[in-house]
């Protein structure tokens, strides 16, 4: 885990997203941080030092003036073995004074005396008009070019009852950022188009044929290759999986939105990883009206071919380093050869799609020109890593070969 290790100082302004900072707290220590919780005073009004303290297993600092610190130097000594600053939430306010070098308590006045290679990150929280304020995006745009990283804010519904931009990201949500924050960039300046999920061919209006893909293992993938730098576009079918922080989403539910989805984008991508579970097959004649049950009759589908995607794309006149996944029943070992020499691509990932479809874990095997290899069995993000490490090495290799 890129996060083990990393010692995080974690601040809290004033809001109600406090609550979503004990979570995060809770998954930072998880994820093997270190955690030192720096409170305002207005954020003690929504969550209490006590449920910091308990969550990130350290004391709380709250008062610049606290005397627990030898030397009364709290603002100087929390920030110097640290490897990041993250506020979140940060409010409005905390954004004013970051922009205007404020210390009048102890987190602006720790901010204002970090080192100037330590990162400051921020999650902006706060109501959407208060966040389209024209003074707040001026101070946004300065934070921007003193160097701030911003993760956020999201769109939609607000405590205040109003709905748009200004809600804070989930804690899973920016632990991924921190992570990619933090990650090695295998793939910094490279441009990963993707597909993940399974695709929905419909039947009638209320039914259609699908599989049981969940789109774990390439939503992972697709946080991983953003966190080593690459700029990701990543085209799903229908999941109940969040959209990866950083990452470019676009929604299709059958596979030729899939496949017209990719050919508008895969101009200019370097890399095109496949790992959807495209359907092979649709019905030839949707009705447009659901079809009624019969009480002895039973109804004869027709069906037709889906575009085949990934040969398509490894068929263009120059195309990007294309990566196929093979999910298969049996005889992964032979039918894994086999597709990757049919669909003429560089490296092709293979499974035993029933064991591992909406599992958390999975095992791989990677087939390229010299044959076949086994990554062992692990969580889809630790693999998702593996795979990025991979195919940044076959395509340093494959330039310096050039």
């Amino acid at each position: 885990m890129t996060l083990t290790g990393k010692n995080i100082v974690l601040g809290l302004t004033g809001g109600i997203a406090c609550y979503k900072a004990a979570e995060l707290a809770r998954g930072l220590v998880k994820a093997g941080a270190s955690v030192q919780v720096v409170m305002t005073e207005a954020a003690r009004h929504f969550i209490t030092p006590v449920t910091m303290q308990a969550l990130s297993g350290r004391p709380v600092y709250t008062d610049q003036w606290d005397s627990r610190i030898s030397n009364n130097m709290a603002h100087i000594d929390l920030t110097r073995h640290a490897d990041a600053i993250l506020i979140a939430p940060c409010s409005a306010d905390f954004m004013r004074k970051l922009v205007h070098g404020a210390a009048d308590d102890l987190l602006s006045t720790l901010c204002l005396a970090r080192p100037s290679t330590l990162p400051l990150l921020v999650a902006p929280a706060m109501n959407v008009e208060m966040w389209d304020n024209p003074a707040t995006q001026r101070n946004v745009a300065q934070l921007y070019a003193d160097g701030v990283t911003r993760l956020g804010p999201a769109a939609g519904e607000q405590a205040c009852g109003e709905t748009g931009l200004g809600r804070m990201l989930e804690p899973e949500q920016l632990l991924q950022a921190l992570e990619a924050f933090f990650s090695p960039k295998l793939l910094q300046g490279k441009r990963v188009l993707m597909t993940a999920g399974p695709t929905f061919e419909p039947i009638d209006p209320v039914r259609g044929i699908t599989n049981l893909s969940s789109g774990k293992m390439g939503y992972a993938l697709a946080r991983a290759a953003h966190a080593a730098g690459a700029d990701v576009t990543l085209v799903s079918g229908p999941t109940a999986l969040a959209a990866p922080a950083g990452v470019r989403l676009i929604a299709v539910t059958t596979a030729r939105e899939m496949h017209e989805a990719v050919m508008q984008n895969v101009p200019q991508q370097d890399i095109f990883i496949a790992v959807a579970a495209v359907a092979d097959w649709r019905v030839a004649a949707v009705s447009q009206q659901k079809i009624k049950k019969q009480d002895k009759d039973t109804p004869t589908l027709s069906f037709e071919h889906n575009p085949d995607i990934l040969a398509t794309v490894a068929a263009l006149s120059s195309p990007p380093y294309c990566v196929g996944f093979a999910a298969e029943s049996e005889h992964l070992i032979e039918h894994g050869t086999a597709k990757r020499k049919k669909k003429n691509i560089p490296l092709l990932v293979g499974n035993i799609g029933h064991q591992t479809f909406g599992k958390d874990e999975n095992e791989l095997v990677l087939f390229d020109e010299q044959g076949h290899h086994a990554l062992p069995r692990a969580s889809k993000e630790a693999l998702a890593i593996t795979l990025v490490a991979e195919i940044a090495e076959r395509i340093s290799k494959r330039i310096s070969s050039k």
